[in-house]
């Protein structure tokens, strides 16, 4: 006797296929030109589907980028801060690449445009990374490869900020040595402390 259809297994299948072909249409033609229909028609599924699970295009999107992270851009711990620390730095830059292409990109550009959707992106995506990135820094300090007194506020300035600068400003993104070079110097400051600032 033939199984029923599993509606569940259906019901994830058509959700993965709408996050990756919002992912895909908005490398192919950025966020402006990106569609519920041209999601929908993509993806095979109905427009009613999508609106079913997001309310725009955006939050589509934003759930997309939002596993790509959670799949591309974790946090390791192998007992090497500085090595953790470039490879997700590294993963988080592979994400903006190519800049002129890059639905990471697209996605924050739009939300310095649509504050419901900054506020979205910030709750989702970056409030979690940032406290994954203090979970590691925690575990670090309890390992004695930084201080105690590390200022973690401090540190996500010096690893991400030359990254969202070159980003903003269209400066190029760093490959993995430079971005080596930025971890090393960023951890160097850390482990001197407020002394460095005293000089």
């Amino acid at each position: 006797m033939a199984s029923s259809p599993d509606p569940t297994r259906r019901s994830e299948r058509a959700r993965v296929a709408v996050l990756d072909a919002a992912l895909a249409l908005c490398r192919e033609a950025g966020f402006a030109q990106l569609t519920i229909e041209g999601i929908a028609e993509r993806a095979g599924v109905s427009k009613k589907t999508i609106y079913r699970w997001w309310p725009s295009k955006g939050a589509v999107l934003l759930d997309a980028i939002s596993e790509l992270a959670d799949r591309q851009a974790t946090f390791p711990d192998t007992g090497d801060l500085a090595r953790d620390l470039t490879r997700q730095v590294t993963a988080v830059v592979a994400m903006y690449s190519p800049q002129d292409a890059s639905p990471v990109a697209a996605l924050v550009a739009e939300g310095q445009r649509d504050a419901a959707l900054g506020d979205a992106i910030r709750e989702q995506v970056v409030v979690p990374s940032i406290a994954a990135f203090d979970a590691r820094l925690r575990a670090a300090q309890a390992s004695g490869e930084l201080p105690g007194d590390a200022d973690l506020g401090v540190a996500l300035d010096l690893v991400y900020g030359p990254l969202y600068h070159r980003l903003a400003l269209r400066l190029g993104l760093p490959d993995e040595r430079e971005t080596r070079s930025r971890v090393d110097h960023a951890l160097a400051a850390l482990r001197a402390g407020p002394a460095l600032t005293r000089g």
